[in-house]
């Protein structure tokens, strides 16, 4: 079969598109002082990503994640053969309303991040440390297979 440009063939049905403006109804305009409250329920069960830096060394996997204001206890480090996940919680430490701040960009509750590894490690002699804000976790690559050269048997 041909490829035909933009989807039109010989065996497909045409019909016309009316280039008149469809009216839309008029709305009036919304005054932000006096806007109904929206509902951000759904928002309270997402989790937040945590920004990570993945790198490399001659013998290891090094992963660094800033996570400032959040304690090395609220944090889980998961690794598997080929993944590894942070998970952690950040509190707010003090109770302000929403309508006394001018920006907030800090996000305040649960947040994770899965990194699929590049290469085979040895999870077993992984490490973590968490300093000056930054969770760093190295995790040694794991021994390269070893390859064995077989002699062919003629019978």
């Amino acid at each position: 079969m041909a490829w035909t440009p933009f989807g039109k063939s010989n065996t497909s049905t045409t019909r016309e598109v009316s280039m008149e403006p469809t009216p839309t109804p008029q709305t009036p305009p919304v005054d932000p002082q006096n806007a109904p409250a929206q509902d951000e329920s759904w928002f309270s069960s997402l989790e937040g990503q945590l920004a990570v830096d993945v790198y490399q060394t001659a013998t290891d996997i090094v992963i660094k994640a800033p996570i400032a204001g959040v304690k090395p206890a609220d944090i889980d480090i998961a690794i598997t053969d080929d993944v590894v996940t942070v998970k952690g919680e950040r509190h707010r430490d003090e109770d302000i309303h929403a309508d006394d701040y001018y920006c907030q960009e800090c996000y305040y509750g649960l947040f994770s991040r899965s990194i699929i590894l590049p290469v085979a490690v040895s999870t077993d002699e992984a490490d973590a440390t968490f300093i000056d804000g930054v969770l760093t976790v190295t995790i040694p690559k794991a021994d390269k297979a070893k390859t064995k050269k077989l002699s062919i048997k003629t019978l």
